[in-house]
């Protein structure tokens, strides 16, 4: 194994993912494979459903039988039992390398540190079933993009990918998945791996634009204890890590309000994903890595469960 397997797929994480009881191996491997079974554009001679035409679609796919009754473009999909194209996209801004004041700086877990990890399980889990996993890394805009293969060799790019060193500027959400959506050749699941701290509106009108292209989608809300939490007592100074500047202040007169806007940050994301047919997980960093996986996919299989 290599230093950068190492630094993102430890031993013991690896043999606790692979070690689960057989309720969580059920959870992985029958989860996955269940997954597969998606109405993605095939080549199975067997018909799903009509689908308004957008851009992109391949026009020998039009019915225009329903166009002469409709005067509208609708196309055929087809049931395809086929893998997964998987997409991850993880966040890179400097917001993402906030480390807890209790940890040392080189022995923390940063966000980015967890959100990497995280994804590149997902990615290990995803290649061994056959899937395509691709990844990108961003922040204003997406810095580093590895396509989707499916080779288990692929492993070693993805990582590669994820410990290129970052510009750490501020998120651009909407300009971002826009981009995303017009690059990636075919339609799979995109799973956002960011604390999502940057303009709001941007980050749903992205959202809506990927659904539209038809993707699936799906949010990691990455967030430490202390920005959930803020447990902070006694005179401390903030630093800002993407608009700089620092305050120095006694923590307990903004307790409460600053729980109540994550409350209302927290409330609003989720509507607003739920509202564009995005899932939604909260994540904490100080949660185990395999725990927050199988919920993951726990809560993939039941949102399938009930499309």
């Amino acid at each position: 194994m290599t230093p950068a397997s190492k630094q993102y797929l430890p031993p013991e994480v690896l043999a606790r993912i692979g070690r689960l009881d057989l309720r969580a191996r059920a959870v992985v491997e029958g989860v996955l494979t269940g997954m597969h079974k998606s109405p993605y554009k095939g080549n199975s001679v067997e018909f799903l459903q009509h689908r308004e035409y957008t851009r992109g679609d391949d026009l020998r796919r039009v019915d225009w039988k329903v166009w002469g009754r409709q005067d509208r473009f609708y196309v055929k999909e087809y049931e395809n039992e086929t893998n997964l194209r998987l997409f991850l996209l993880v966040d890179g801004s400097a917001s993402m390398d906030y480390i807890p004041p209790r940890f040392d700086q080189t022995l923390g877990l940063t966000k980015y540190d967890y959100a990497a990890t995280l994804a590149t399980s997902l990615a290990w889990l995803g290649l061994s079933q056959g899937d395509a996993v691709g990844a990108s890394i961003f922040d204003e805009q997406v810095r580093t993009s590895v396509p989707a293969r499916t080779n288990r060799s692929h492993l070693s790019s993805l990582i590669a990918g994820l410990e290129k060193p970052r510009q750490k500027h501020c998120s651009d959400f909407h300009a971002v998945l826009r981009n995303l959506a017009e690059n990636l050749p075919r339609r799979g699941l995109v799973i956002i791996f960011s604390d999502l701290f940057g303009e709001r509106e941007a980050l749903y009108k992205g959202l809506q634009v990927l659904r539209q292209r038809g993707h699936d989608v799906a949010i990691c809300h990455v967030l430490d204890d202390d920005e959930l939490d803020f447990p902070f007592d006694g005179p401390t100074r903030f630093e800002g890590l993407e608009l700089g500047g620092e305050i120095s202040c006694n923590p307990r007169a903004l307790r409460d309000g600053y729980l109540q806007a994550m409350e209302q940050f927290l409330g609003e994301v989720r509507h607003r994903s739920a509202a564009s047919q995005c899932d939604y997980q909260l994540v904490r960093t100080s949660q185990a890595v395999d725990k927050t996986l199988v919920n993951f996919l726990s809560r993939r299989s039941k949102t399938r469960g009930r499309s």
